[in-house]
């Protein structure tokens, strides 16, 4: 059987790299075995094999943001020394 491969070449951090090559490692991979399965599942599934975002927070995190900024600027907002205090009036 002829060798049918090509060869790639590109530029990666060199700490992702480290990191990459102990994680395929201790899966009893290399790397470029590695990449091969990573481009034969994009194949199959004709997208890249997980959920590419960007870090965007959903609507509840988006509103207790919110409500967070708005309990540290409001100045009649009631506040607590410490968490004991806040426990005591919540067992009150």
């Amino acid at each position: 059987m002829a060798n049918n491969t090509s060869n790639v070449s590109f530029r990666i951090d060199t700490e992702v790299k480290t990191q990459a090559d102990k994680l395929f490692s201790q899966l009893g991979l290399n790397m470029t075995t590695a990449f091969n399965i990573f481009l034969r599942q994009s194949i199959r599934e004709g997208s890249i094999p997980f959920n590419v975002t960007v870090n965007t927070p959903n609507a509840e995190t988006v509103a207790a943001l919110l409500e967070a900024e708005r309990i540290a600027y409001e100045p009649n907002f009631k506040r607590y020394s410490d968490v004991e205090e806040a426990l005591r009036e919540l067992k009150s």
